[in-house]
């Protein structure tokens, strides 16, 4: 009975993308679609090699082949309608592919839907027969430390460490080796960002994709693990779940100010002091440059976690980002090749003829003067007549300068420079920037302040991606704010307000009662 409820709840759910017949009208409007939607990156004859597909890691999907990533089918075979309309609808997490629900109506992408399949005779072969995996319902307790041990002994027996990592950052030690079916080179997903998975965030959404693999690429389906007893699938949601826990519970939401609160004291200096765990983490995302040739339109670092504290005096601001490789790494340098090969610059800047073992960087950029309004120099940089103030932190040599870009290709360093520590772990650098609110040099050096919005930016390049120069990952301006302390006098003035309205109330009541007293002893 168990079993028949849930295949009646799995046809429920995969009727909601009905099935698409084939006819002319349909791929007639679909042609439509395609051509002014989806033929720039796949190709007007659906390989998957539009004039946007050099510029793309990964590539976009060749339809020719009906090899499809995200399934719910089993590995080597075609996806269901449904499956095909969920990649349409919500797009895919961690690649170009945009969602099109909201952009085009139902009708436009079902008719779409039908035309991706004209582009193989697969769809057309009538004794394929297309169904979708029955998948067990997720078993309770996940979040727990049982749970979890389990999972983490299932993530090291069925060798997801070898791609993913021993922390599953995608460092693992055949991670600068992978490459898809076409040869293009492809990252081990980083499983610390749910929310950049193709497939969905959730324990389930993993599940299925451990059943179903990721057809097109090195990551096999384990469905043929449970058939040979090897694990049960009820180890293999645990697997799932363990996974899941790797990721905040949320996806992180980008907020534009980050709090630095005031603290007394000296400032936690190293990366792993404990006092960060008590402080506030913001998560800012990453683009490609895209601005300045040459481009770079799939940058390795996709994001960065800012933490700030100061004590009245000195600024502590600890940044962390996911980087597969402690750059330079001569162990990436073939992985790097491919990437060059692979990415396509512009016609002015033909890619690199070798790879060279680059450092990791980051740098942390301020205007020179705090604005008053909400005037801020040119992000990318600065420029020359309006230069911007800057960290930069490089692997190696590992140190922290400070200088003034005016533009990309200018970068004047200062006498000054912030103190930094840096660490790297299994596929995270965490670095740490110190420095005294305010210096000497009034002319060049931003002048931190209390209760001021200052702006700030972030920059980031993944030395064994072949990222140096323009080939980087860039964010907008955000702002920093140094919190005050608050003053013992607006938490005590409310309370004692309360405690004299209380107080007051209080007074009234009994004079009531003794005057309803009164009354009644006259009667």
């Amino acid at each position: 009975m168990k079993a028949d409820r849930t295949a009646l709840l799995a046809a429920v759910l995969l009727s909601a993308y009905p099935a698409i017949r084939l006819s002319a009208q349909d791929t007639t409007a679909g042609k439509n679609v395609y051509v002014k939607w989806c033929a720039g990156c796949h190709g007007e004859t659906g390989a998957g090699d539009g004039p946007a597909a050099a510029t793309m890691l990964p590539r976009p999907r060749n339809f020719t082949g009906a090899v499809y990533k995200v399934r719910t089918t089993a590995s080597g075979q075609l996806p269901t309608d449904a499956d095909v309309m969920r990649a349409i609808d919500d797009g895919l997490p961690g690649s170009a592919m945009p969602a099109w629900k909201g952009r085009l109506s139902d009708g436009e992408r079902r008719d779409v839907m039908a035309y991706l399949k004209t582009f193989s005779s697969f769809f057309a072969d009538t004794s394929q027969h297309i169904a979708a995996l029955k998948f067990s319902k997720e078993p309770g307790g996940g979040a727990g430390a049982a749970a979890l041990k389990e999972g983490r002994l299932f993530y090291d027996s069925i060798g997801c460490r070898k791609c993913h990592g021993d922390q599953g950052h995608g460092d693992g030690p055949s991670a600068p080796t992978l490459k898809d079916d076409a040869g293009f080179p492809i990252y081990a997903a980083d499983l610390h960002q749910s929310w950049r998975f193709r497939g969905g965030p959730t324990a389930a959404d993993i599940y299925r994709r451990l059943r179903t693999g990721l057809d097109g690429t090195p990551m096999p389906s384990f469905s043929d693990l449970i058939d040979q007893k090897f694990l049960t699938d009820e180890q293999l949601w645990r697997l799932a779940q363990y996974v899941r826990s790797l990721s905040p519970a949320e996806t992180p939401e980008v907020r534009d100010v980050i709090h630095a609160a005031q603290i007394a004291g000296a400032l936690p200096a190293a990366p792993d002091d404990s006092a960060w765990a008590r402080l506030d983490r913001y998560w800012f995302p990453l683009v490609g440059q895209v601005i300045r040739k040459p481009r770079w339109f799939a940058p390795a670092v996709s994001g960065v976690w800012v933490q700030a504290v100061h004590n009245g005096r000195e600024l502590a601001l600890r940044v962390s980002w996911d980087d597969r490789s402690q750059s330079p790494d001569t162990a990436w340098l073939a992985f790097e090749r491919r990437v060059l090969e692979t990415m396509a610059s512009d016609d002015s800047s033909p890619p690199p003829s070798a790879a060279e073992p680059w450092p990791d960087q980051l740098a942390v950029q301020f205007p020179r003067h705090i604005p008053d309004g909400m005037e801020r120099p040119y992000f990318l940089m600065g420029a020359a007549t309006d230069p911007v103030y800057q960290w930069r932190w490089t692997s190696q040599p590992r140190r922290a300068v400070a200088g003034l870009a005016r533009g990309i290709d200018q970068f004047d360093a200062l006498p000054s420079a912030p103190a930094a520590q840096a660490v790297y772990d299994h596929g995270e650098w965490r670095v740490v920037f110190t420095r005294a609110l305010a210096t000497p040099d009034t002319a060049n050096d931003v002048q931190l302040a209390t209760g001021r919005a200052i702006p700030v930016a972030f920059f980031a390049w993944d030395g064994s991606d072949g990222e140096h120069g323009s080939r980087m990952a860039v964010s907008t301006w955000y702002f920093l704010a140094l919190d005050r302390p608050t003053p013992a006098s607006v938490v005590v003035s409310p309370l004692i307000a309360m405690v004299v309205t209380l107080g007051l109330g209080m007074l009234v009541i009994v004079r009531a009662q003794r005057r309803g007293a009164g009354r009644r002893s006259g009667v």
